[in-house]
């Protein structure tokens, strides 16, 4: 998606008017529609009475661009054409659901806000510079980001939060995910919200408690730190293990992905509620109704 993130900083000067003639349903915009859960939420999207596909992004030079999204989907031709011109889909857009890659996130993130359209971000593998880039353009519209869309997920996030808020330092806490062999970061923007709900029980900060990456001789474990071993492997959707250990007793709570529509299904219901939402940053816990912050 780099091609798309150079198009869309060099167009972020451009005014964006609304298209008048869309239909009166919310209009969703797929960033990275070739990929697998670019196609899932496309799908999603179509399967949805109470939003309309205008637009898919695609980078410059893909086979995809300029074909009908269902037709390069290996369907039947819905009426919506794979673009590279992210200046002209946002255009179109009531909502931008973006699971793609860092530097276009940040880039699309630009738009959405000129587009005044609610920009759901599913990436992974963002900075906390990229997260201050986030922040500054939900001061125009609304930016609802989350490691994971999923109901079952965010309840796991609560619950950790609520254990580790419980248990004192002798319980360790040990995060542990598993994802398909395809994918490149790790730790999981899940595991990552894992942690940051753990350390929020415990009133500290993530960054000062991090145990990731043991290799060779690492000494004993520190007491209160928060560890992550990552697995990957085959075409595991996503595991996550949040393990309590203390002397004697264990508690672990565990949550277990087999369909990554429960990732589209998350991000469409956020692109909907968002429609009423002022701008802000906000989660899917905030979707959810489950912030108690």
């Amino acid at each position: 998606m780099r091609d798309i993130a150079k198009q869309v900083h060099a167009d972020v000067t451009v005014k964006i008017q609304k298209d008048t003639n869309m239909t009166d349903l919310p209009g969703i915009v797929v960033t990275g529609g070739s990929g697998r859960m670019g196609q899932m939420l496309i799908n999603a999207v179509q399967a949805s009475d109470a939003c309309a596909l205008v637009g898919v992004l695609e980078r410059t030079g893909h086979d995809w661009v300029g074909q009908d999204v269902g037709i390069a989907m290996g369907g039947a031709e819905i009426g919506v054409t794979v673009s590279d011109d992210a200046v002209t889909t946002f255009a179109k857009a009531q909502a931008v659901i973006d699971f793609t890659a860092p530097d276009a996130t940040i880039g699309f993130a630009e738009l959405a806000a000129q587009a005044r359209a609610v920009h759901v971000i599913g990436t992974t593998g963002l900075t906390d510079g990229d997260i201050a880039k986030l922040d500054a353009a939900a001061r125009h519209a609304v930016i609802v980001r989350a490691g994971n869309m999923s109901l079952g997920v965010n309840l796991l996030v609560q619950l950790t939060k609520k254990v580790a808020a419980a248990l004192d330092e002798d319980f360790d806490i040990e995060i542990i995910e598993a994802h398909h062999h395809h994918k490149i970061d790790a730790p999981s923007g899940t595991a990552l919200m894992l942690g940051e709900a753990a350390a929020q029980g415990r009133g500290v900060a993530l960054k000062d408690v991090t145990d990731s990456g043991r290799d060779g001789v690492t000494g004993a474990r520190v007491r209160g730190d928060i560890g992550f071993s990552a697995i990957r492997g085959g075409d595991i959707v996503g595991e996550h293990d949040v393990l309590f250990a203390a002397a004697g007793e264990r508690i672990k709570l565990t949550h277990i992905a087999t369909d990554r529509a429960i990732f589209a299904r998350g991000a469409l219901k956020a692109a909907l509620w968002g429609q009423t939402q002022k701008p802000g940053s906000y989660s899917m816990l905030d979707v959810l109704g489950l912030n108690d912050e």
